[in-house]
């Protein structure tokens, strides 16, 4: 017969608990009130986290990134790739390709940019919320590439401030990934609380920085 009393064995295998130590006689234990460090010696221990708003803001940023599908040339064959298993984009939490500019934070124009396309570019652009972000994928939307005619913007930057530029004609699956990587290193970096906006003003060819709150006023 088995001992009732006796511990039954569990259908789940638990990690086995370590036996607590026998009392040392060097051991002090201080019995009476605690002093301010060591109350905070024993706040840290419960794993609080001490840091700044920005810091916490600038990672779920980084790490939540929302790109809009928006494939104008073979770039996109390669930009469809990083979604994959292959390269699985996920890793970095930006496999949340979305339809819609007001859903998405990032644009990865990936292939040349034409004259009557530019426009609709710049309008989806001005679409998506802020904070926003832009990679130009490959040499045909960084600058044309062998596309130097008439018909072809010769670099996206002309109408969109960009923020990462990816070499290659087409870069592979990884150079856009290493492109992302950068960007959320970027991000990471960025000033939260007095954020600059970036505007590119009619005939200008460069971003102007400004201050977010002249930019409301103005």
């Amino acid at each position: 017969m088995t001992d009732p009393k006796a511990p039954q064995p569990t259908p789940f295998r638990t990690l086995a608990q370590a036996r607590p130590a026998p009392p040392s006689n060097d051991l002090i234990v201080p019995t009476g009130p605690l002093s301010d460090e060591d109350r905070f010696r024993e706040e840290l221990e419960k794993g609080i986290l001490f840091t700044t708003i920005e810091s916490v803001v600038n990672w779920a940023r980084a790490n939540a990134i929302w790109p809009l599908g928006f494939g104008l040339a073979c770039c996109a064959i390669e930009m469809m790739a990083i979604a994959g298993p292959r390269f699985d984009v996920s890793r970095f939490g930006a496999e949340v390709f979305r339809g819609s500019p007001r859903q998405a934070d990032l644009m990865i124009v990936a292939g040349r940019v034409s004259i009557k396309m530019a426009p609709v570019l710049r309008q989806l652009y001005d679409q998506m919320p802020d904070p926003k972000w832009v990679i130009s994928m490959g040499a045909c939307a960084s600058c044309g590439g062998v596309f130097n005619n008439y018909a072809i913007l010769q670099g996206v930057d002309k109408i969109v401030p960009v923020d990462v530029y990816v070499s290659g004609c087409p870069p592979r699956p990884e150079a856009l990934l290493y492109g992302l990587m950068r960007l959320q290193d970027k991000i990471r970096r960025e000033n939260t609380v007095l954020r600059k906006e970036r505007v590119i003003h009619a005939g200008d060819t460069d971003p102007t920085l400004v201050r977010a709150s002249a930019a409301v006023e103005g």
